[in-house]
């Protein structure tokens, strides 16, 4: 399978074994979605339970607010990140809360899915990464997967929760991989993509990093597109680096980060939003506060630049391997 299609078969297995799981958003019925996500959903479980909503974000996400407080699952679709904002009251100020401002009494366990990132020339209004905002919220949890096997299971995981879940999808490698360099097509899936992906259920647990390729020079803590970029730079520069895929930002596995980078001494941190207040930023100072004594050289972070999406220069405006090439050799000097 290739992502979209482990994502289409993750809802379709959470809506076989669950009723009350129930799929909703801008097109994700008949139509299947603008990426065929929810493709073949609705003929099969029927107009009440995939149904399309108007372009009203915050209607989409107040709705589904609204079931899963009723009891049911609902996993709405925001066509593209960008277009969440309208709805960040909403998951704000009632989803992250409900479960606390009720005493328990209520819980909220949707799963927003939403395509984000850069890499197909959508312009400024459909290649933000906004996962930076929703990491600072108390009471949601963000998920970010880059392969099929872990889309699959980390979405099972994330509709199966009692509380609300960010399921940000890296849309750059939704039909396949590359090798970190943006001016090549796309490559097809390679042994550490962990393309083969179950029919049935099976579910990756959140909050549990994977280490993709072990190593003793140098850490690189990564997430989603980046990962390819990651293990694309460290294949054509041959640095013994640990690369690190952090699948959940929030729950983050701290301990397993803690462990690489008191191995190695060394930390790279790579991720496609801006810099300024960027999750690098929440990364570089946790493992400073942890590591502080193990470290060799300076955290590095590559990211975007601090500008409005580029998007007459996309391929610069994405951490590449040149400059995270150049991040290792100014680590590994130290």
């Amino acid at each position: 399978m290739n992502m979209i299609q482990a994502i289409n078969s993750a809802m379709d297995v959470c809506m076989e074994r669950d009723a009350g799981v129930t799929v909703l958003g801008e097109d994700v019925g008949y139509f299947g979605g603008v990426f065929r996500a929810t493709a073949g959903l609705q003929k099969k479980y029927g107009k009440t339970r995939v149904f399309d909503a108007p372009i009203n974000e915050c209607g989409i996400i107040g709705v589904a607010i609204g079931m899963a407080a009723y009891g049911l699952r609902p996993v709405p679709e925001i066509q593209f990140a960008d277009y969440i904002y309208p709805g960040m009251d909403q998951l704000i100020s009632e989803a992250a809360r409900l479960r606390y401002r009720s005493a328990g009494e209520f819980t909220c366990p949707i799963t927003v899915r939403s395509p984000f990132g850069g890499g197909i020339f959508g312009g400024q209004t459909h290649s933000q990464s906004p996962e930076g905002i929703f990491t600072h919220v108390s009471g949601l949890k963000t998920v970010i997967p880059s392969n099929p096997y872990d889309a699959k299971g980390l979405l099972i995981a994330a509709i199966e929760d009692p509380d609300p879940v960010l399921f940000f999808e890296p849309k750059r490698i939704y039909n396949g991989p590359f090798d970190g360099h943006y001016d090549r097509p796309v490559q097809p899936w390679s042994k550490h993509d962990s393309s083969e992906v179950p029919e049935g259920y099976y579910n990756v647990p959140l909050g549990q990093a994977a280490i993709v390729r072990g190593g003793e020079a140098v850490t690189i803590l990564c997430y989603g597109t980046m990962v390819h970029v990651a293990l694309g730079v460290v294949a054509d520069t041959g640095v013994d680096a640990e690369v690190i895929d952090l699948r959940t930002l929030v729950p983050l596995d701290i301990d397993t980060i803690v462990a690489s980078v008191e191995k190695t001494g060394r930390c790279v941190i790579v991720h496609e939003a801006t810099r300024t207040s960027g999750f690098g930023a929440e990364l570089s100072a946790q493992v400073q506060e942890r590591c502080f004594h193990h470290l060799e050289a300076p955290i590095e972070r590559v990211t975007g630049w601090d500008t409005p999406y580029p998007h007459s220069l996309e391929w610069a405006y994405f951490p590449g391997p040149v400059r995270l090439g150049e991040a290792l050799k100014r680590v590994m000097k130290d």
